[in-house]
């Protein structure tokens, strides 16, 4: 790795949203391994009155942060997991060892979502210091699973609450919604997500006597065609049209004179507001029984679609946007899933605002110093508009 000097040397010259994203950076916390980011966010939070309630679930550790007790509640939702690095020698720098050059902080976790942990961190702490007996309450969800398989992390946190009647009504998720420039896009909802395992059972025989076989890959082809063909829904206005994608697909015994005994096939299906899980199943099913195939299918669902229509905290994110980047936000749904499923559907109010998002998961992962500092104001203007 060619390391370059950073032109922020020193992290006292740096704003205090710098400084803590640079120490979440060190915490090499790869999914579900926490690190000890958790315990550096809680002494944050707690020297600004919160209650501090660790809640691990698991091999995941939980964070539920909460200052006040009365509505309405307003949340910040995020995660101190990272994906793997990678190949280290394709860094610049040690991913786990931050560096600030030409202007950006560089690192895992950098913009997905060690950045916008700490600019909700830091509005936070500006926010109660200049306003202590703020209305409502302040509350933090941070998981140490949502890049993993997300099972006992944020899901079990509200589990936990809604079991002892805790109601989250606004929730700003920190994921890096953003496009072009900080703020242009934030996320008002997403698609939902489901997946199916297929196995497809043939029987295996010699190429040359396919009479004494049965070829699953061929019996396969014409339900494939179908499903790929299907038109599932017309989407809405809000939603894109409902996609059935294939993954994995796997047969044979990687001999040419063999046909295969079984097929394997994995597909997912990202699906709009316009369809249900129960109605999807149904017609795969539809489809794989109308053409005789021998099958055993296995689903899993990511996440149902949520949607948050325009109300209080579009509008508070939208002119808390406005007035510290001097432009407006697009609405959207694209993309992947997010944490947001699992809060949604208590009742919560939910965005999605983070950084820009055009390096995550990319080797050399970075997010601009100036656009740090401007995301934990925006932060901060959405609490006043809230509970200010």
């Amino acid at each position: 790795m060619a390391s370059k000097a950073p032109e922020i040397s020193s992290p006292r010259a740096a704003s205090p949203t710098l400084v803590l994203a640079m120490e979440l950076i060190r915490r090499p916390s790869i999914t579900p391994d926490d690190a000890g980011c958790q315990p550096l966010l809680a002494e944050r939070l707690a020297a600004c009155g919160f209650r501090i309630e660790p809640m691990r679930f698991g091999d995941v550790d939980n964070l539920w942060a909460r200052r006040g007790d009365s509505a309405p509640l307003f949340c910040f939702a995020g995660h101190t997991d990272v994906v793997p690095p990678g190949p280290l020698a394709q860094w610049s720098s040690d991913p786990f060892q931050p560096e600030v050059r030409n202007g950006a902080l560089y690192g895992r976790g950098a913009t997905d979502m060690k950045g916008a942990v700490a600019a909700m961190v830091t509005a936070i702490e500006r926010f109660t210091a200049a306003r202590p007996d703020h209305r409502g309450s302040i509350a933090m969800l941070i998981t140490s699973d949502e890049e993993g398989p997300a099972v006992d992390g944020t899901v079990r946190v509200v589990e936990q609450l809604t079991k002892r009647g805790e109601r989250i009504d606004y929730c700003l998720v920190g994921e890096p919604s953003s496009h072009a420039r900080l703020g242009d896009i934030i996320k008002n909802g997403r698609r939902g997500s489901l997946n199916g395992v297929l196995t497809v059972h043939g029987r295996q025989g010699h190429v040359a006597y396919p009479q004494l076989a049965d070829n699953p890959v061929h019996r396969f082809a014409p339900a494939l065609a179908r499903l790929c063909a299907e038109q599932w829904d017309q989407g809405n206005d809000h939603f894109p049209p409902t996609s059935f994608q294939v993954s994995n697909i796997s047969a044979g015994t990687g001999a040419d004179n063999v046909i295969p005994g079984e097929l394997n096939a994995l597909f997912n299906l990202r699906f709009s507001t316009e369809l249900t899980e129960t109605r999807i199943k149904e017609r795969v099913h539809a489809i794989l029984d109308d053409t005789g195939l021998d099958y055993h299918l296995d689903w899993r669902l990511s996440g149902n679609p949520f949607l948050t229509p325009a109300g209080e905290l579009v509008a508070a994110t939208a002119e808390s946007i406005t007035d510290v980047m001097g432009e407006g936000p697009e609405l959207s749904t694209a993309g992947g899933t997010s944490d947001g499923r699992f809060i949604a559907p208590t009742g919560a109010q939910v965005l999605e605002l983070g950084t820009v998002n055009a390096t995550i998961h990319k080797v050399d992962e970075c997010v601009t110093v100036t656009e740090l500092d401007q995301l934990s104001a925006i932060y901060q203007g959405v609490l006043e508009r809230l509970l200010g």
